[in-house]
């Protein structure tokens, strides 16, 4: 009797996601260490594959132990990068919105930057770039930077050029941290933000891998003006816009704050 195949629609969905969640596994940890790690452990199943296929009994049993704690050690040594993942999945398909509190009380949160705030940024980073002072500006939008804010001086301020333009003073003791904007206020200075590990160009500094590694793991904006040339760029969602000019810092940030939250 003749076998047929059949698919459904649900085979089909199964697929396609878990072509997305490798794909995605594959964003977070390309041109990282983990890639290679990744690289080696499959080749290493291939193998075993292999040793089993031709019944060779004592490499094929070694190997299995081997393999049966594999699960274990993935998660150990890939302990950042699930992390991350994790906080990708929640933060880019808006499940913190569907699960948000302030959704289900209909409670809707303040903008973290109104279209004047954002020429006061653009107005202060512009004059900062022109003095070639080098600054880190993070912007919150629905993720809370809770952890990142309690690394820095809290202020609770307005937002000011003036003031921006005093906590990046080269003599101050703030200025090598991130200033961290939330609801309409400066609310820390002089915060730490995690790097990212990936493998980037070598011109980029530690401000532009702190901008690139806090927009992987929040849907938080950063801009970073360079100390080194007095250029200013953006990062958004993990890509870095270098060089932007003044109008399009400004296009940039209306668009990615008027997202709804």
């Amino acid at each position: 009797m003749p076998l047929f195949i059949t698919i459904r629609f649900l085979d089909i969905l199964d697929i396609l996601l878990v072509a997305l969640l490798l794909y995605q596994l594959y964003r977070l940890i390309r041109g990282t260490l983990a890639f290679n790690i990744v690289i080696g452990l499959f080749s290493l199943y291939l193998l075993w594959l292999v040793v089993r296929a031709l019944n060779m009994q004592l490499l094929g049993s070694i190997m299995g132990q081997f393999i049966g704690v594999g699960v274990l050690a993935l998660i150990v040594v890939f302990h950042p990068e699930i992390r991350k993942f994790l906080v990708f999945i929640g933060t880019n398909y808006n499940l913190n919105r569907v699960f948000s509190l302030d959704k289900l009380f209909g409670v809707n949160r303040e903008k973290s930057v109104t279209t004047k705030q954002v020429e006061v940024l653009a107005e202060a980073c512009f004059s900062l770039s022109k003095s070639k002072t080098g600054a880190l500006i993070v912007v919150a939008r629905n993720s809370l930077l809770t952890e990142q804010i309690g690394t820095g001086e809290q202020l609770n301020a307005s937002i000011s050029s003036s003031l921006l333009r005093t906590i990046f003073f080269k003599n101050t003791p703030l200025h090598d941290g991130a200033v961290i904007i939330k609801d309409n206020r400066i609310v820390a200075a002089g915060c730490i933000l995690p790097l990212t590990q990936r493998d980037l160009d070598k011109t980029l500094g530690l401000r532009h891998r702190a901008a690139i590694g806090i927009t992987e793991s929040t849907d938080a904006v950063t801009i970073i003006v360079s100390e080194e040339r007095g250029s200013v760029s953006l990062a958004v969602d993990g890509e870095l816009k270098r060089r932007i000019s003044r109008e399009v810092l400004v296009e940039l940030l209306e668009d990615a704050l008027s997202q709804p939250s």
